[in-house]
């Protein structure tokens, strides 16, 4: 589509160009201003450093790599071609080679970064939890790894692997960078193609639910079950996010409003996210959500991280909450601060062995 400038009586049509034509470089000019302002191609990312490639072929970098809000690591490569190349081939590598990176090596490599930047080199891990809103380290990080492919236009071989990929739960997106010159003004229009903004939501619905039918026989999979025990009642099999929730309900059945529980976890929104009413659904909770960022860090709802069944609302003076489904190694610990300020003595759980 073309882009017009209004006049009183005409729309005028702004001349499109290449990055070519305007003398623009891939690394020396876009990757620049894209990492100066990387909120251009998504708000919620944090730039830890660029040209990363700490592996044994030192040629191949990472033109920029991020964190997003939900803590997992952003691979973005980018051309300044009209057809992007082979870059998703490229970028599946570097996503995969990344994919090990713990917090503290991110941290060692922001560091590095900074340095180089010019910046205080010793305030890279106090950036990096101020941006994730994390008040300590957090086993949540780093559990995914996105990528965001940039690039004057994308080929039809290029899209058609894209779409593959998140058809098999690859979070890999297009964002399309078409130039323009209006007399001495470059003008940059910044689209994401893949997947569209208004489908976005549902097409991570319909691939959440593939991938339950996949979800048994994926690797690396933790296959840890719980037995909860509550005023007697056994609850059994309980995979580490079920354990949780069946402590944390046995809690707030016994008075712990969710906002104590989470300062006794040291948690915030990403545990628990609340909304104003005391609302009877899961969907009447979600549609409440889509404005509840305000009231919960600034943080974006994703029901898919979230318990949102009927049956799982927590409700307490005039707000509802609902419980993260994601947890990892912390679990265990984290359901003994909860049994030991609020459920001594009444609840208990423990490992099945197997």
């Amino acid at each position: 589509m073309a882009l017009f400038e209004i006049l009183p009586d005409e729309f005028r049509e702004i001349d499109r160009r290449s990055f070519a034509e305007l003398k623009l470089r891939e690394r020396g000019d876009l990757q620049r201003l894209l990492r100066r302002q990387i909120e251009v191609l998504d708000s919620d990312l944090y730039v830890i450093t660029e040209e990363f490639g700490d592996w044994e072929d030192s040629r191949r970098r990472i033109d920029l790599l991020a964190i997003d809000k939900e803590a997992n690591l952003v691979v973005i490569e980018l051309k300044r071609t009209h057809d992007g190349g082979h870059m998703e081939l490229q970028a599946v590598r570097y996503a995969a080679m990344v994919s090990t990176m713990t917090f503290e090596k991110v941290v060692d490599v922001h560091r590095d970064y900074l340095r180089r930047q010019g910046e205080a080199a010793d305030d890279a891990e106090a950036k990096l939890l101020g941006f994730l809103e994390w008040s300590e380290p957090d086993d949540d990080f780093g559990k995914d790894v996105r990528i965001i492919l940039v690039s004057a236009d994308f080929g039809i071989e290029l899209t058609t692997a894209v779409l593959w990929l998140r058809e098999r739960g690859i979070d890999i997106r297009c964002v399309r960078l078409r130039p323009y010159a209006n007399g001495n003004q470059m003008l940059l229009d910044v689209q994401q193609i893949i997947p569209l903004p208004e489908v976005e939501d549902y097409m991570v619905r319909l691939r959440e639910k593939k991938e339950e039918s996949r979800a048994v026989s994926k690797a690396g999979r933790d296959f840890t079950r719980y037995r909860v025990t509550v005023d007697g009642v056994v609850h059994e099999n309980l995979p580490k996010n079920r354990a949780i929730l069946t402590v944390v309900k046995a809690m707030h059945a016994r008075g712990a409003p969710p906002v104590v529980m989470r300062k006794t976890m040291n948690q915030g929104a990403r545990r628990f996210y609340q909304v104003e009413g005391l609302i009877e659904s899961g969907d009447e909770f979600i549609e409440a959500a889509a404005d509840a960022a305000p009231d919960n860090e600034g943080r974006e709802f994703k029901a898919r991280r979230y318990f949102t069944d009927d049956e799982d609302l927590l409700r307490f003076e005039g707000k509802t909450y609902v419980f993260s489904n994601q947890w990892g190694p912390r679990t265990e610990a984290k359901m003994k601060e909860l049994i030991d300020a609020h459920g001594k003595g009444v609840v208990g759980f423990e490992r099945i062995p197997g």
